[in-house]
């Protein structure tokens, strides 16, 4: 694309940038005054819902998500709000019924959501496609997204027939999610310009800024005609975080590029931002080494978090000595498992397999029941067929299935309506028992509760 066009910007910090520095531990009080001025920026879209957001609000935070949503709405009601979805397993940590799909879909849409960024970490299409059609009928934008990694099957054809597969199954954009951080500049400009020429929709661009090269990344996939991409304000950005908004709108527009962002509303968020990112390292809610590059990304071509929390997992089992065979064992795993994206839950299970394989002094000796699961195709198909033989050492002669997961799965929003009882006072408290049931339960528990009640007890004790 030679003609230097027009660049959506959407915002992080609602979002990603805080669940990447500070473990999704930012509250509505933090950003409700500012969310107007962040209405007035000019953004395409401001992130602000799903990843784990929805978790810590009622773990952490004690925040009914869907009121924060509504509020966010409410203060923020004419730029388009993005959310994260991923796919069957929508915010939780398993593969829901089709009907708990279509009715959080239902009720995210019409509690605010006008983007559903849709992803499977397998990068198995069949478990977007219930998301997608659900998010047709409310009439919002489905966004797929394409979980990018490296490995010699994922060439720049691989990713062009997912980006045709999604154009086909209606998506409206579509988002190359390299959550890794490791998108080089020059594979950034190859992979948007062959997924540009095969595609139509409009192409979105995701990084995280963990291995020092995302700013030139994002330059390099605007050149070859992305239309959008993510930043994250100054304050919290760069790190493990996003590229920072200001400094790319700055370098766009002086290379010629649009953007309808407006610099004098920049300046006053990133003050707010700046406030608080003070705020949450005094409280050590941000670690200051999430600040800062770590390019071992690139070298080793797994995810920074990974690296720290294989380190942290090694040491907490006496193993630490280990690191350096542990980290020799982990693309091997992911190559007998057939090149899975380095990912949630995949990394965790690639990252302990690896572990166990070393502290045990024989591969596979041990094998998790997530990799046994894995194996018989209940997370989805593989990028790349698994070795028989290797299959078959560890299952036997158990069946793998080779349809969709979810497929399996009957019916259950009535039942879980069933379960929660009148602890539920609307079908969004139902959805929040459906995709945690403990601690929504809880949660649902505790905000009944008559604060009269609490009162009294209180005193008394």
């Amino acid at each position: 694309m030679t003609e230097k066009h027009l660049v959506g910007i959407t915002e992080t910090v609602l979002r990603d940038a805080h669940q990447s520095l500070l473990a999704t531990r930012m509250p509505f009080e933090d950003m409700k005054d500012i969310l107007p001025v962040l209405d007035q920026a000019g953004y395409a879209s401001l992130e602000c819902w799903g990843g784990a957001t929805f978790d810590a609000c009622i773990r952490f935070l004690n925040e009914d998500p869907w009121e924060r949503l509504r509020n966010i709405k409410a203060l923020a009601p004419n730029t388009p709000l993005q959310m994260l979805l991923r796919g069957q397993n929508l915010l939780g940590y398993r593969h829901y019924a089709d009907d708990v799909v279509d009715k959080f879909v239902e009720k995210a849409a019409a509690n605010g959501i006008d983007i559903f960024r849709i992803f499977d970490a397998l990068n198995d299409m069949r478990n977007t496609k219930q998301s997608v059609e659900a998010v047709k009928r409310t009439g919002k934008e489905a966004q797929v997204a394409i979980a990018f990694t490296t490995s010699p099957v994922h060439t720049d054809e691989y990713y062009v027939g997912l980006a045709k597969e999604i154009e086909g199954m209606g998506a409206d954009s579509l988002c190359i999610k390299d959550m890794a951080g490791i998108l080089t500049p020059q594979r950034g400009y190859s992979l948007i310009k062959s997924i540009k020429e095969a595609v139509s929709i409009p192409v979105i661009v995701h990084t995280h800024a963990t291995s020092g090269v995302s700013q030139m990344t994002l330059l390099k996939v605007v050149e070859a005609g992305a239309d959008r991409i993510d930043t994250a304000i100054s304050p919290l950005s760069e790190g493990t975080s996003q590229p920072a908004t200001e400094s790319l709108v700055i370098a766009l527009e002086e290379l010629g590029y649009q953007t309808t962002v407006d610099h004098e509303k920049l300046d006053l968020i990133a003050e707010h931002f700046r406030k608080m990112r003070d705020k949450y390292l005094a409280e050590d809610l941000i670690n200051p080494k999430m600040l800062t590059a770590d390019p071992r990304a690139l070298i080793y071509q797994v995810p920074g978090g990974m690296l720290s929390n294989l380190s942290s997992q090694l040491k907490q089992a006496g193993l630490a000595e280990k690191y350096d065979e542990v980290l020799a064992e982990v693309p091997r795993v992911r190559k007998d498992l057939g090149y899975p994206p380095l990912v949630t839950p995949l990394s965790q299970m690639v990252g302990t397999q690896a572990t166990m394989n070393i502290a045990t002094g024989e591969r596979y000796k041990m094998v998790s029941n997530e990799v046994r699961s894995y194996l018989v195709g209940k997370y989805g198909k593989s990028p790349v067929a698994i070795d028989e033989m290797f299959r078959r050492s560890i299952m036997g002669d158990e069946k793998v299935i080779d349809y969709r997961p979810a497929d399996d799965l009957e019916a259950e929003f009535g039942k879980l309506t069933l379960e929660i009882g009148d602890l539920a006072k609307s079908e969004e408290d139902v959805l929040i028992y459906a995709l945690f049931p403990e601690v929504g339960k809880n949660f649902l528990m505790k905000r009944n509760q008559p604060e009269e009640s609490v009162v009294k007890v209180t005193a008394y004790i």
